[in-house]
Order: structure tokens, then sequence, then C-alpha cells
């Protein structure tokens, strides 16, 4: 079932009839008394709707970001690639399969397409920056955030030449304590000490789009581009820990290369010589850093970690202290709202 915000039903009407939101409003409220409680505000307006010759599904055609509704099927929408994540295996009762994802924009907003089985094999020749087109897809609600997936009765398709201004504005990040989070923060952002780092880790990469290099045959080969001189990319895992708890964070790339204050040539030296990590573990081993990311599940070691996308290596400690402190006013007034209650209440 379709699922329309109430504000943004109101708001349809209103601009396919040009009468006002407050009389689409009044109009709904006196549909309401009408029926007597008999249909909920949302049922109303699609009354009110119909009486007025709207069709508040009238979904066809390719649809903007922002006009993607829980609910919807055989969604079609053009944007471009934000964001990649690798297809990873998973098995259920029902047998074995492949999941992926991407983050798709265009120029009213951004969405998480979750790309399934055949579908998933795909992710291995996109790369951030291509525009592409998704055809059929459906649209489900995660964590009150609506996705876009495409199993393979849908399309993926490329479109080479198809410019899309999207706007770098990030979605803004929850602060959140370790304890508090959770599998289902897709964008949060901790402030935390760095207890323990580990030399990074290098791997073959396609030096045209980045992916995995895989060895055969005493050769490297892409999935996409076929035999390759592999390029490196590298990741670093670390725990950092807050007060409330520890937990590893991930980085990769260019992350790395902030974290470590090193350019590419710097980090492909510390691959033939990787006693020079030292200087640079202890350097960090203490430091506070703010990261922002999102949390994913470890199915091995049954724990959750943080993947980090963006990061502050020398965050305003003012700032922070500020924040601090602000929380604890905070905590101090529910005190005394509580101690006040229950002696009201005796």
């Amino acid at each position: 079932m379709i699922k329309i915000p109430f504000e943004e039903m109101v708001s349809r009407i209103s601009e396919k009839t040009g009468v006002p939101k407050e009389d689409i409003s009044e109009r709904i409220k006196k549909k309401l008394d009408q029926l007597s409680g008999l249909v909920s505000k949302e049922g109303a307006a699609h009354i009110v709707a119909n009486e007025l010759g709207i069709k508040l599904f009238d979904f066809s055609g390719e649809l903007q970001v922002k006009s993607i509704l829980s609910g919807m099927r055989d969604v079609e929408v053009t944007g471009k690639i934000m964001q990649v994540y690798d297809a990873k295996d998973f098995s259920t009762e029902k047998g074995k399969g492949k999941v992926a994802s991407l983050i798709l924009a265009d120029q009213t907003g951004s969405i998480r397409l979750v790309l399934w089985n055949e579908q998933a094999e795909k992710v291995s020749s996109l790369k951030e920056g291509v525009v592409i087109k998704v055809k059929g897809g459906y649209i489900r609600e995660r964590n009150e955030q609506k996705e876009i997936h495409l199993n393979d009765k849908g399309k993926l398709i490329e479109c080479p030449g198809v410019i899309i201004n999207v706007a770098e504005k990030r979605a803004e990040s929850k602060r959140k304590r370790i304890n508090e989070l959770s599998e289902n923060d897709l964008n949060a952002e901790i402030f935390a000490n760095i207890v323990q780092i580990f030399e990074p880790k290098f791997f073959e990469v396609c030096p045209r789009c980045g992916k995995r290099a895989k060895f055969d045959n005493n050769a490297f080969s892409c999935g996409v581009h076929g035999s390759v001189e592999p390029a490196y990319s590298y990741v670093l895992n670390m725990f950092v820990d807050d007060g409330t708890g520890v937990i590893r964070a991930v980085c990769f790339r260019e992350l790395v290369q902030k974290l470590l204050g090193m350019d590419s040539k710097n980090m492909l030296a510390l691959k033939e010589n990787p006693n020079d990590f030292v200087n640079s573990k202890t350097e960090l081993t203490g430091a506070l850093v703010k990261l922002n990311g999102r949390v994913t599940k470890n199915a091995m070691f049954d724990r959750i970690e943080f993947m980090i996308n963006a990061l502050d290596k020398n965050p305003d400690l003012d700032e922070e202290i500020a924040r601090l402190n602000e929380e604890m006013k905070a905590k101090k007034e529910c005190e005394v709202v509580d101690i006040s209650d229950e002696e009201h209440i005796f």
C-alpha cells in the first residue's frame, strides 16, 4: 500500500487544483466531522481529492527522488551514483543470494538503491559519478527511510552523456554514544579516543574502476575490464572508546590517507616498509577523533562495527566541551523535574 504523508496529500491537492492549502485543510476537517470518526484524516483527504477530480496515485512516467513514496511499485528514476557498497553473499531458509547497495541522487534528494542477486553482481562495474536509470524498482521503508529495491525483473541502465547536478550537501549525521549505536544506524556521528590502531592492509584493485582485482592463473583480472596490471588500495582498522563503550571502526583509501597524513606515494612506501607505521601508531593512539559513518553487523564475530565515511582528526574541543556541558545541564534539568513530580505525587 502506498503511503503518502498527510501534509503531502494536502500539498498535492492544492497544487493540482489551485485551491489554497488552508481551504483544502478546512474541507478535510468538514469531511471528518461529517463522517463522525469513521475515517482517518488521510482517508478524508482521499475523499476530498476524489470529489475534486484529483488522482493522488497518478505516478505514471519517471519520478524524481522527492516524489518517491513507500509502497510504490514499477518505479522509474534516473540519478547519479554518490556512493557504492560492495556486494555481499547471504543465506536464508529459502536459499542463497547476493545483495549490494548504492546511494543514488538527483536534483531533489538522495535515496538508497538496494540490488538483489543478478542485479547485485552489476555493482562491480559501477562507480561514483556515473548516472544510471532504474526501471521496475519497488519502494520499501527501513528505519523510516525509503529505499528503492531492484530484483531480477527490473532493469539498471547506465546513461553516458546524461548530466545531473546534485547538491553536495550530505544529510546531517546524528550524534550518538557508542553504547547507543545499533545496526539500524545508517548515518551516525561519534566522538571518541583511538585506543588501538592496526597497520593498513593493502589489496589489489582494477586501476580503471577501483574494484577488487582477482588473482587467477598467475594474473590479476577485473570482472569488467579483464586482465589488468593492478593498482593498490588499503583499509585500516582501529578501536575507539568514548567512555560508554568500544567499537571497531574501519576506513578505506582516501580516509586512511587523511588519518595518517600521507599521500598515495607515501602509502605505497608504507606497503614496502610496514615498520614505518610505528610512528603513526604512536601519534594516533589516544587521539580524539570525530567519525561519521554507518553501523554494520559483523556476523563472524557477532558484533557491530562502524564503517567510516568522513572523519575529523582535529575536532574543535571547545565545541565538544560546550556540547558536553549542554548535555549535563539538560540531564540535571530532567532530574529536577523527576524529583518535583515524585514530591507532587506523594
